[in-house]
């Protein structure tokens, strides 16, 4: 299957080794700096292969390789729907990095015209396949939890000036969104999954505590109110001290107690159920080893949706789970712009409806 990029910074390292893992052909990569493409080939050892072409525009990419098959999309978060829109236009299949948008009306139009166009779209939230989420997903898909009491998600991570002083479109309302936006959405992606999707209202408080130098927030906490009577809290920081601490799920149902650790959701540090067997006793401290804290998904992610594509399904981590992921971050901020609960669904909120909050 022909594969290009679309954008070669920090994760791009983790698109290309997925599409290495499932034996993708990679026609072309893309970004607007030369020599980010070739930093990133020549860390897989691919910056002497004269077949994979390079372009600055991706625009040239899409009308000079009709052939491509999927895209991944991995630029700065604000440029992901114009691109996606663009792939979807030329009939290309596409795995968007997430944020999928930075408002409800472009995440909205990604789902329509993927649709309308029948090709596929993920959502890039790789967490989804970490073992310990996969092992938890199906005991309460088999009903082990009974009634979901509550859960909550806490991304309690570090990020320096350093981090931001890397890439000037960082911490902007415009194109990335503060911690709950950048590093805080794939455990919010996990949370609202797990607890039912269906969400009747937002409460969040949002603050910028240490990093005055950026426009969005560097901490946000919220209670959501789900469909099902389950109630959900978020905590999401890039304020801990010194490093990375942890990005932590837990579950509280009737019959069953599941608490997923690690640095990112790839642990399990309880588990709990009523009914227990021989066979929970693999889950009991279970650890996957990660090298990072994007985790080991992108390739679970990408194999997933070339099956999605050969088989004509949906992918597993579709364009609604993107949207969905989106809309509890857009709910929290407007809800703490207004001091406010919000009531879901969103209509049409924007990351640039909140510019100037924090005064800079």
């Amino acid at each position: 299957m022909n594969y290009a990029l679309i954008g070669c910074g920090r994760i791009a390292v983790n698109h290309i080794k997925a599409a290495l893992n499932n034996h993708l052909h990679i026609v072309a990569v893309c970004d607007v700096l030369p020599e980010a493409m070739e930093t990133l080939l020549a860390k897989h050892g691919l910056e002497k292969d004269a077949s994979i072409a390079r372009y600055t525009d991706y625009r040239t990419m899409l009308a000079e390789n009709p052939g491509i098959q999927l895209i991944s999309i991995a630029t700065e978060s604000g440029l992901h729907a114009r691109i996606a829109l663009d792939c979807i236009d030329a009939g290309v299949n596409i795995i968007i990095e997430k944020p999928m948008a930075m408002s409800i009306a472009d995440a909205e139009e990604i789902i329509r015209r993927g649709e309308e166009k029948g090709v596929k779209v993920s959502a890039c939230h790789q967490n989804r396949f970490n073992i310990a989420v996969q092992e938890t997903r199906r005991a309460l898909e088999a009903g082990r939890f009974g009634k979901l009491s509550h859960g909550s998600i806490h991304v309690r991570w570090n990020r320096n000036k350093g981090y931001y002083d890397q890439a000037p479109w960082r911490g902007t309302w415009v194109q990335d969104g503060g911690c709950l936006m950048n590093q805080c959405i794939h455990g919010i992606d996990l949370l609202r999954w797990m607890m039912g999707d269906e969400v009747d209202e937002v409460y969040g408080v949002t603050k910028q505590q240490f990093h005055d130098y950026l426009e969005c927030e560097d901490i946000g906490m919220a209670v959501v109110k789900f469909k099902n009577g389950a109630v959900g809290t978020i905590e999401g920081t890039t304020n801990v001290y010194p490093k990375n601490l942890e990005e932590t799920l837990y579950l509280f149902g009737e019959t069953g107690t599941v608490k997923i650790g690690g640095t990112s959701t790839n642990n399990i540090d309880v588990w709990e159920f009523a009914d227990e067997g021989e066979a929970d006793e693999k889950n009991k401290g279970l650890q996957e080893a990660t090298s990072n804290v994007y985790g080991n998904g992108h390739t679970s992610l990408f194999a997933d949706v070339i099956d999605a594509i050969e088989h004509d399904r949906k992918p597993y981590v579709d364009a609604v789970a993107g949207r969905n992921a989106l809309e509890i971050i857009l709910a929290i901020y407007q809800s703490a712009a207004t001091d406010k609960p919000v009531k879901l669904p969103l209509q049409d909120v924007a990351s640039t409806d909140f510019a100037g909050r924090f005064g800079k």
